[in-house]
C-alpha cells in the first residue's frame, strides 16, 4: 500500500507557473505507474497526465500537452507535474494517483488507478 501527499497548488494568474509535487509513503514506489488527474466545480475527475515506473514514458492530455510536464524521482518517492502557461480552465482540485498493475500501456482511466491523495486546490484567475 502507499499513501500519497500532494502540495504546491494556489492560486495564479492566467500565464503563470505552478509545479505540483506528491510524496509517497512505502519502499515500492518504482512498481507504480504514476498519474495527475484533476477535477474542476461541477465536473467529473478527468485525467491529466501519467508517468511509467522508469520515468522514461509519458503521457497526457490533449487539453495540457505542450503545457504541463509529469516527471518522478524514485529515489525519494516523488512524482511532480509542472505547469507553465496556466489558464482559467485548468482551475480545478488536483490530484495524484498511484497504479499498481502493470498493464504494457499506461492507463488513463480512473477507476484503474488503486491509491489517490487528498488533492491539492489550482485556481487560476483571468
Amino acid at each position: 500500500q502507499v499513501q500519497l501527499v500532494e502540495s504546491g497548488g494556489g492560486l495564479v494568474q492566467a500565464g503563470d507557473s505552478l509545479r505540483l509535487s506528491c510524496a509517497a509513503s512505502g519502499r515500492t514506489f518504482s512498481s507504480y505507474a504514476m498519474g495527475w488527474f484533476r477535477q474542476a466545480p461541477g465536473k467529473e475527475r478527468e485525467f491529466v497526465a501519467v508517468v511509467s515506473r522508469s520515468g522514461g514514458e509519458t503521457n497526457y492530455a490533449d487539453s495540457v500537452k505542450g503545457r504541463f510536464t509529469i516527471s518522478r524521482d524514485n529515489a525519494v518517492n516523488t512524482v511532480a507535474l509542472q505547469m507553465n502557461s496556466l489558464r482559467p480552465e485548468d482551475t480545478a482540485v488536483y490530484y495524484c494517483a498511484a497504479d499498481r498493475v502493470y498493464r504494457g500501456t499506461l492507463s488513463l482511466r480512473e477507476r484503474e488507478y488503486d491509491y489517490w491523495g487528498q488533492g491539492t486546490q489550482v485556481t487560476v484567475s483571468s
